[in-house]
């Protein structure tokens, strides 16, 4: 019989719990009733502003007010349109209450062009992890008793093996109960500022002078590529063939004059009728 034979098995039914039942403990016990839900929520939002800097200004001190922070900013100005990127980090319990501020930024928003928002519920996945966990701890202790009392050296080196594996389960559970746990209590909200483009400057911008002006002198550089083009060809190509035939046509014309081909038969042309009719 292995020396491991005394540790318990993990505990991972967690379904009770998540359904706000009682939550199994470790050694067997029922614990308190849970109907705190753990939710992650996510959002995006495309604000149009009437300015960028300002709107910055005035989301990061909402933000803040309400116990949230900046996670991440992008900003640019492309074709001195500025716009930015940010992500939020908002507590769960004032989400409602950032997109409500976010939609107006005391004026500042002339337009929510696009808002998107997601809530998954992580109950359950939090509450299997603390039992799977606590299971560990259970079985950490266990193994280090059993380490106490084994005297042979195989056994030793078994159970240290299966403390360092149960362990490094205790630490890769506790990093995702840990992410979890901070993603439902913070949400994040992306929030991407612009401001609204003017039909006329679209227009203007639509419109280049000197790129009209490129594209004219490039078609007539075609055109005269074209015509050379086809100069080029007549003189080499089709020149001297039109010169040829028409050698060869003088000289067809010389030899038929030469041989008299095309003269009537009978040596010439019929005596002209008499005039008055004189026999």
């Amino acid at each position: 019989t292995s020396v491991l034979s005394t540790v318990g098995n993990p505990v991972d039914d967690a379904s009770g719990a998540a359904k706000g039942g009682p939550v199994p403990a470790a050694d067997g016990r029922e614990v308190a009733y849970r109907d705190d839900a753990k939710i992650i929520r996510t959002g995006s939002m495309t604000l149009e502003v009437s300015d960028v800097a300002s709107a910055l200004r005035t989301a990061r001190d909402a933000i803040v007010a309400l116990g949230g922070y900046v996670g991440a900013s992008t900003t640019s100005n492309d074709a001195d349109r500025p716009s930015a990127e940010i992500t939020y980090r908002i507590p769960a319990d004032r989400w409602e209450e950032a997109l409500d501020t976010l939609r107006g930024l005391n004026g500042l928003a002339t337009k929510v062009v696009t808002e998107h928002t997601e809530a998954v519920e992580v109950t359950g996945q939090v509450i299997d992890l603390e039992a799977r966990i606590a299971n560990l701890r259970a079985s950490e202790t266990a193994l280090q008793a059993i380490a106490a009392k084994a005297t042979k050296i195989s056994d030793v080196l078994e159970v240290q093996a299966q403390l360092t594996e149960t362990r490094g389960q205790i630490e890769t559970l506790t990093a995702q109960l840990k992410d979890l746990t901070d993603r439902s209590a913070y949400a994040t909200l992306t929030v991407l500022f612009s401001v609204p483009l003017v039909a006329v400057e679209v227009a203007a911008k639509g419109w280049e002078p000197t790129a009209v002006v490129d594209e004219a002198a490039a078609a007539t550089v075609s055109v005269l590529q074209g015509l050379a083009t086809v100069g080029i060809w007549f003189v080499i190509v089709w020149l001297p063939i039109l010169l040829v035939l028409g050698a060869l046509t003088l000289l067809v014309v010389a030899i038929a004059h030469r041989f008299g081909v095309g003269r009537r038969a009978g040596g010439g042309a019929p005596p002209a009728a008499p005039i008055g009719g004189e026999a």
